[in-house]
């Protein structure tokens, strides 16, 4: 039985694969900030400030998931949130290099979140892919910085594997429960100009995703975790307030009005990408949702 560490497991994405994961017959741990009972996971304590973590973590395992990181969406972009949200990506990342240099382990396989947010806020209709040069603003820079971690680990012989995870479309949290509110009410509305690209993926197939990087020996290096149909926001509202059979009568959202409202974090949702998710079908991965109505009907019906 393989033996898995997850970070931030008990985040949206980490619950889903730790699903998959112990049906499979995988042993799982944590990484977390605190000692807590979960059933069926082992959990074992870091602090990644005090650079301290439980040596049995790494010891035990053989692959590592990464997925730690405060959430861009979850509060204000505060100078002081905005620092939590580079340091617990990079210096997490810098803590597990670090243990793994210098600890007797068996840890063969690496595979690391990242985000879309590398190639900018907004870069209208090109398709972008792994090649795609970064780009500018707060998430790409965290982003770039956070891979820049993550390479080192390769740096050490262990394969090495980075997900690039879109707009991660969830009932339990994510985007959609707050894009779904005002639309239930009667008053959804396109944010801005409602051209702005939306590259998602169900958060069923991100799971999966994980696990077929973790189980594939070959896979390595950087792969865009989006679904096949990148959508526009206008497009996208469209199509919950279709399935909710709810009407779409008010104008577009104006962006000053989002600015004023959540400040610098309305980049994230007046920008987008269409990002293209080519390489990791041609390295194998089938997904369950292909379309943006089947993933809704799955998610809403």
């Amino acid at each position: 039985m393989k033996h898995i560490l997850i970070t931030g497991g008990t985040g949206l994405v980490g619950k889903k694969i730790t699903e998959l994961l112990l049906a499979k017959g995988y042993a799982v741990a944590y990484l977390s900030r605190k000692k807590q009972q979960i059933p069926s996971v082992k959990v074992y304590e870091w602090n990644i400030y005090q650079k301290s973590i439980e040596k049995e973590a790494i010891t035990e395992a053989e692959a590592i998931i990464h997925l730690a990181g405060a959430g861009v969406a979850d509060k204000s972009w505060t100078e002081s949130y905005k620092k939590e949200i580079l340091e617990s990506r990079v210096l997490s990342t810098r803590l597990l290099y670090e243990t793994l240099q210098q600890t007797q382990h068996s840890v063969k396989s690496f595979i690391s979140a990242s985000a879309i947010g590398i190639y900018g806020f907004d870069t209208g209709e090109q398709w972008l892919d792994e090649n795609s040069p970064h780009g500018t603003g707060f998430l790409a820079d965290v982003t770039a910085k956070w891979e820049t971690e993550v390479q080192k680990i390769a740096d050490l012989g262990i394969r090495t594997a980075i997900l690039r995870i879109g707009i991660v479309l969830a009932k339990e949290g994510g985007a959609l429960p707050k894009l779904l509110q005002p639309i239930r009410w009667g008053l959804g509305a396109a944010l801005g100009s409602g051209k702005q690209y939306m590259s998602w993926i169900h958060i069923k197939d991100l799971a999966q995703m994980f696990v077929f990087a973790l189980e594939n020996e070959n896979l390595q290096g950087v792969f865009n975790a989006v679904g096949n149909d990148p959508c526009t926001n206008t497009e996208l509202i469209q199509k919950i307030a279709q399935i909710l059979k709810k009407p779409l009568f008010l104008p577009n959202i104006p962006s000053f009005t989002l600015k004023l409202m959540v400040g610098e974090m309305a980049q994230m949702v007046l920008g987008g990408n269409r990002v293209s998710n080519e390489k990791i079908l041609k390295a194998g991965f089938q997904y369950q949702f292909t379309t943006l109505k089947d993933t809704l009907q799955d998610l809403l019906g």
